[in-house]
């Protein structure tokens, strides 16, 4: 399902909206979600999951083309874990 699926379903469900509207509604909460990630917060979807940021520490990769070692900064990635709900629907 991409963005415009997203706006589109919720201007179909709201009938007097319209698909400007809806657009601006998706990219408000996208933009809320991002910016709090961003800041370290956690976010809960109840039915859907959680999204937290987590810490890689630094690491030693191996260039592929060489084989030499190089430093793998430290940065900073997004678990998302899905609910029991959302497991359970797609499990059947």
């Amino acid at each position: 399902m991409k963005r415009s699926d997203i706006i589109r379903t919720i201007q179909v469900h709201f009938k007097r909206m319209r698909l400007h509207d809806a657009a601006v509604v998706v990219d408000t909460v996208m933009e809320s979600m991002i910016n709090s990630v961003a800041a370290g917060d956690r976010i809960e979807i109840r039915g859907f999951g959680t999204f937290q940021p987590r810490p890689r520490a630094t690491k030693v990769g191996y260039n592929p083309v060489t084989g030499k070692p190089m430093n793998l900064p430290a940065n900073t990635t997004i678990l998302f874990k899905p609910s029991r709900e959302l497991t359970k629907r797609m499990n059947g």
